[in-house]
């Protein structure tokens, strides 16, 4: 029987953790595009204008064109990261072959997802331009930036998983169910804030003048209103967790979920009642993304792909004994 093979080596995770820090990070810098008014700050794609891919000094777009085309350029950061990732996902693939152990395919895999999803953002991004910053393609701009985000989450924990055994629960399957439920609200939270900031103020260009049809107080209460179901859920999952003795793990990282998403639904609030300054904007976009993150990271504590330790074994237990209706 091979024996369990372990997470990957410390230098390949670091490769897939910085993939993910850079998506996050990406999603920051797009916000300052946008309200700063720089969307069409480079008003045409490929090129930056019309018979250049840089800004030149007969562009009227003033500042604008620097802050679109630094952020234009962040894609090759995240291009040479992508192909760091693929790179490190067959070193580790061959490595395990040649030790006799699992080759892990799905690391491979799901290291495809960071540059197959920016060579789509780049596109996109593209599409965006040429529609005159449209916000169905502005807000699938964002929306992809997050699936992308949640390809990375899965590549770190695979990539961490003491073994290759057949998943093993650590909880009953109501409160797996419970945790798969939270992140799907949580999805449905991101996609409400992005309709919110479709219909709101910042376009993404001073001329621009396309929104969602949508009441923004309307759709900002609605936002507001899934979100207050986020935290009973994050609250429940909590409870769940402590009655069945669920891993600290688990537990740790759901406490850590609850306090990101305070701050991140306080912040919200303060933009709202002080008219969406930009600033606090883009930290609640920047909030949004960890919220996100630290939301797909519970799923995976509780499972097991590895030995099971004594206090998870027990937990095992007690997950085959308590009624999962």
């Amino acid at each position: 029987m091979t024996a369990p093979s372990g997470p990957c080596t410390p230098a390949v995770r670091g490769i897939f953790i910085a993939n993910l820090v850079a998506q996050v990070g990406i999603l920051v810098t797009g916000a300052v595009v946008r309200l700063t008014g720089s969307g069409l700050g480079c008003p045409t794609w490929p090129e930056c204008v019309d018979g250049s891919y840089v800004p030149t000094a007969r562009q009227p777009e003033a500042w604008h064109k620097y802050i679109e085309f630094g952020n234009r350029l962040l894609t090759f950061v995240l291009v040479a990261l992508a192909v760091a990732a693929v790179v490190a996902a067959l070193y580790d693939r061959r490595a395990r072959r040649q030790a006799g152990l699992p080759a892990r395919r799905a690391i491979v895999v799901l290291a495809l997802i960071p540059i197959l999803g920016t060579v789509a953002q780049a596109i996109l991004g593209g599409v965006t331009v040429l529609t005159g910053l449209h916000p169905v393609t502005v807000s699938a701009h964002f929306l992809l930036s997050m699936a992308i985000v949640a390809g990375n989450v899965a590549l770190v924990v695979r990539s961490g998983d003491a073994g290759d055994r057949p998943v093993t629960p650590l909880v009953p399957r109501a409160v797996q169910s419970l945790a798969w439920a939270l992140v799907i609200v949580s999805g449905l939270v991101v996609v409400l804030g992005v309709l919110v900031t479709g219909s709101g103020p910042h376009s993404g260009d001073a001329n621009s003048e396309n929104r969602f049809f949508f009441d923004p107080r309307t759709i900002s209460w609605l936002h507001a209103d899934v979100v207050l179901l986020f935290f009973g859920l994050t609250i429940g999952l909590l409870v769940a967790l402590s009655v069945v003795q669920a891993p600290q793990r688990a537990r740790r990282r759901t406490w850590l979920l609850l306090i990101i998403a305070i701050s991140q639904g306080a912040l919200g609030y303060v933009q709202y009642f002080t008219g969406l300054p930009g600033a606090l904007v883009a930290i609640h976009v920047l909030g949004s993304g960890l919220v996100w993150v630290a939301v797909l990271f519970i799923p995976p504590a509780l499972r097991s792909r590895g030995p099971i330790a004594t206090g998870e074994s027990m937990t095992v237990d007690a997950a085959e004994a308590l009624p999962t209706a």
